[in-house]
């Protein structure tokens, strides 16, 4: 048996230590990544986080650190790099981290997946309500999503839009039904629409377009613009609603006109606001919104009506009713009427009530 010389041991263990040293160095980026990797988040409890535009990745360590989200920005930027995270990889839109999370999940959260969206965005939630036009609906909107109004509303004025879902501009607001919608935070113009297009559809359903044909309408459009002058003529007693709707049905059936004042207000704009005693100087607006001048439903709605007055709209019972008028009281309730002297008396006492009050003011 063979004893290896001294030399040779040496020679054997000089190049084995080398081999490790040069492994080690090797592999020891790796392990520094690894290691900042599994470094977490210093935040205590969940925490939102809204990222409006893209970041780089050095970008989002200093939000991060001012947010108190993480204290070890080098080894978050370190594992941004080594994935290759530049800004058209990182997703702008709403994140809620979770304590203790590590840097490879949180940044693998905010990776952009195959949609265009962060593999951990959170939908944020968008309401719009009380608007009486596209304008004001953009105006909310552009509140809760990575859209600014004058965009919105320049793509949905775009006739290529307009035909694209069948209305014409005047139409346009009946498909556009408020209510509170989880969305992600950077949708855009388009994807905004198209998602309320969803939500039309899924309101109109066969047995809601077989209602308002069953009420002499002809589109869900028509039903809007019903039911946008009920919710202005009673914006807070739910119950009238059906009534106000059987009213105007038979006005419509008769050939007789709406004369209904929120219509011509609505030519108005913001002028008249606030104002109690309506005069013929108002009601002689020449507008196609005003329905003392035309016959008929205006050409589109006056308001952006909900779910839930579409709904009483489309339960109207059949009335006798052609007539309503306030009643002399503060409770937002209505005197409706069959005959015009009875409606004449209901008006009278209701002026003669108005004019006291307002003399009560001025005392």
């Amino acid at each position: 048996m063979f004893k290896k010389s001294k030399p040779a041991v040496v020679l054997i263990l000089s190049i084995a230590g080398a081999i490790g040293i040069l492994g080690f160095i090797l592999l020891f980026p790796k392990l520094q990544v690894y290691w900042s990797g599994m470094t977490v988040t210093s935040n205590k409890g969940v925490q939102s986080l809204l990222l409006k535009d893209p970041l780089s990745g050095e970008e989002l360590a200093s939000v991060l650190v001012a947010q108190n989200i993480i204290d070890q920005p080098e080894d978050f930027i370190r594992v941004a790099k080594y994935k290759q995270l530049s800004k058209e990889r990182i997703a702008a839109g709403m994140y809620e981290i979770s304590p203790r999370t590590s840097y490879r999940t949180l940044l693998n959260g905010f990776t952009k997946n195959a949609a265009g969206n962060g593999n951990a965005e959170v939908e944020v939630t968008l309401t719009f309500n009380n608007c009486k036009t596209l304008q004001q609906m953009a105006g909310k909107v552009s509140k809760c999503i990575a859209v600014d109004s004058a965009s919105l509303i320049t793509y949905l004025m775009n006739g290529s839009t307009l035909e694209k879902y069948g209305f014409t501009w005047e139409q346009f607001p009946a498909m556009f039904i408020p209510n509170t919608y989880k969305i992600y935070y950077d949708t855009d113009a388009e994807a905004f629409t198209q998602r309320m297009a969803q939500e039309f559809k899924l309101f109109w359903t066969q047995d809601r377009t077989a209602k308002l044909k069953s009420l002499g309408l002809t589109s869900p459009s028509e039903l809007t613009t019903l039911a946008s002058i009920v919710y202005a003529e009673q914006s807070r007693i739910a119950e009238e609603w059906p009534t106000i709707a059987g009213l105007y049905l038979n006005r419509i059936r008769t050939g007789m006109k709406l004369q209904s004042d929120p219509t011509f207000k609505f030519c108005w704009g913001d002028k008249l606001e606030g104002v109690q005693r309506l005069l013929a100087v108002h009601r002689s607006i020449v507008c196609p919104y005003n329905t003392y001048l035309i016959k008929g439903l205006p050409p589109g709605p006056i308001n952006l009506p909900e779910a839930i007055v579409l709904e009483a709209v489309l339960g109207a019972p059949k009335v006798n009713y052609l007539f309503m008028c306030a009643k002399p009281d503060y409770s937002g309730r209505h005197n409706f009427a069959v005959s015009g002297t009875e409606h004449l008396e209901n008006a009278r006492v209701f002026q003669n009530w108005l004019g006291e009050e307002q003399k009560k003011k001025q005392r």
